[in-house]
């Protein structure tokens, strides 16, 4: 069969290029568009923000990067037999759900699927927001690890009762949970995600991703799928039920060899969950990248439970196998709140591989969420005093959210007032508290600024040389460069 998958546009929140317009290359897309070419079918990509992401238009509070809907129609090919639309992000969904109108409303007899991301804290669960996608005339949504049942469902197109089976399946008329996760020995049998199908060489113009990029090129990694943790802010108990799923070592390192030999890419920015819930497997990837001499980076740049990193041993070992950065969330600096979360977080054991990661070469981040419900001054102040503690002790950034209710997080129902789904992001602007929090933020991030000059001069020097040739070992260096990025595009819209 002739399928196509398309990838939405980046969304924008115009009032914030900070915070907002953050590039995630679409792994499980690649996944599922891999797992669908090894089944026999004819796949083709369409990137609505990668084939054009330097071209943006204003809708309403939000500018949309890459291509118009009808580009997207004009690049599906004329025999497809049904489209897969991803739903990426949560921020991305005004462009994720114009585009499944877009097909709809041209094609009306086209089966139109939409694709769940289970591996993003910064997606959300579609079955919380089916009926979404179904007023804009969505066929199916598809809930779960997409790979093995992106297949199923093509080949069950046409028959009903079929389609019915699908664990992890809904339509209009019924809607079948998930019934189970791909396992270690399925993770390493399921093919490289297919990159060759995608526009890679507008990714890597950008210079501006998810994780600090300091190469010209550089691919995401999934090493590990899932998360054991509780979090209530958090989506990914909803989608993935507390379930951590290790690929092996060898499959992980197979991979980056693999794309080192076909692209040319020697840095990776892991993308996964928890990627350290297992030290003993990190410590096996370690030594099998030495073991094979590659020449590579890698960066947790979607974070890691610090805890589950053992001890100052294993930053050694995973600075020498070429580890430059890790990205770990204390949240808070309240104990109570963290009850409140259901978020456990052990600060000693943090502010000592913090050091270790300092001494070895390893830049370290910090993540904090404001707002969280219950929270009140005197907690802010905990989390005021804590980034000082952790900014005297050598952590290169952090990085401050103000909470948003993702669909499928345990607090979605306690929050209200947004209008469109797109709003959920970390800039909450319609929250009635949202300008005493924005005020809080920004006095913190400058007071970090103040703080790392007093401490760790160097660092501060460093981070602006880095800023000016465009080669960024922290989002905080690469973060302005992509704001004033997204604020050009902004202006020529204007």
């Amino acid at each position: 069969m002739s399928i196509a998958l398309i990838n939405p546009n980046l969304i924008v929140q115009r009032n914030d290029p900070f915070t907002t317009g953050i590039v995630y290359m679409p792994i499980a897309l690649a996944y599922a568009a891999a797992t669908l070419r090894a089944a026999g079918h004819d796949v083709t990509v369409i990137d609505a923000f990668a084939e054009a992401p330097r071209r943006a238009r204003p809708e309403d509070k939000f500018l949309v990067l890459g291509l118009t809907y009808a580009e997207v129609l004009e690049r599906l090919p004329g025999d497809v037999e049904a489209v897969f639309v991803y739903a990426i992000n949560l921020t991305n969904h005004v462009s994720t759900a114009g585009i499944v109108q877009a097909i709809k409303t041209a094609h009306p007899d086209l089966p139109v699927i939409v694709l769940e991301n289970t591996q993003a804290v910064t997606a959300y669960a579609l079955g919380q927001v089916a009926e979404e996608f179904y007023k804009v005339g969505a066929d199916y949504v598809l809930t779960g690890e997409g790979d093995k049942r992106a297949v199923q469902v093509v080949e069950a197109l046409g028959d009903e009762a079929q389609l019915r089976q699908i664990d992890g399946l809904g339509s209009q008329e019924f809607y079948n949970p998930p019934a189970g996760f791909l396992t270690t020995e399925e993770l390493d049998e399921i093919p490289f995600p297919a990159w060759d199908l995608f526009p890679l060489e507008n990714y890597w113009s950008l210079r501006f991703a998810h994780g600090p990029q300091s190469s010209k090129k550089y691919l995401p990694l999934l090493t590990s799928r899932g998360c054991p943790y509780p979090c209530r802010f958090c989506v990914v108990p909803a989608t993935n039920n507390q379930k951590w799923r290790p690929r092996s070592a060898v499959n992980v390192v197979d991979e980056m060899e693999y794309f080192l030999m076909q692209f040319g890419v020697s840095e990776y920015h892991i993308e996964d969950l928890d990627p350290t819930i297992s030290d003993a497997r990190i410590r096996e990837m370690c030594h099998e990248i030495l073991r094979r001499e590659l020449k590579v980076t890698w960066k947790l740049a979607a974070g890691t439970k610090v805890e589950t990193i053992r001890d100052e041993e294993t930053i050694d070992l995973m600075a020498k196998a070429g580890c430059r950065y890790i990205s770990v969330s204390p949240e808070t600096g309240s104990p109570r709140v963290l009850k409140l979360m259901r978020k456990p977080f052990d600060l000693d054991h943090a502010v000592r591989l913090v050091k270790r990661m300092n001494q070895v070469g390893i830049r370290s981040q910090a993540c904090f969420v404001l707002g969280f419900p219950g929270e009140e001054d005197a907690d802010r102040q905990m989390t005021w005093d804590m980034v000082r503690d952790l900014t005297r002790k050598g952590v290169d950034e952090i990085a401050l959210f103000v909470i948003t209710p993702a669909p499928g997080s345990a607090i979605f129902a306690e929050f209200a007032g947004f209008q469109n789904l797109s709003e959920l992001n970390f800039t909450p602007t319609w929250r009635e508290d949202y300008e005493k929090l924005g005020s809080f933020r920004l006095k913190l991030y400058v007071n970090f600024i103040l703080w790392k000059t007093l401490y760790h001069p160097f660092k501060i020097v460093r981070q602006a040389f880095n800023f000016l040739r465009r080669k960024f070992e922290t989002k905080m260096e690469m973060v302005p460069y992509r704001a004033l990025v997204l604020k050009i595009l902004d202006l020529r819209t204007r």
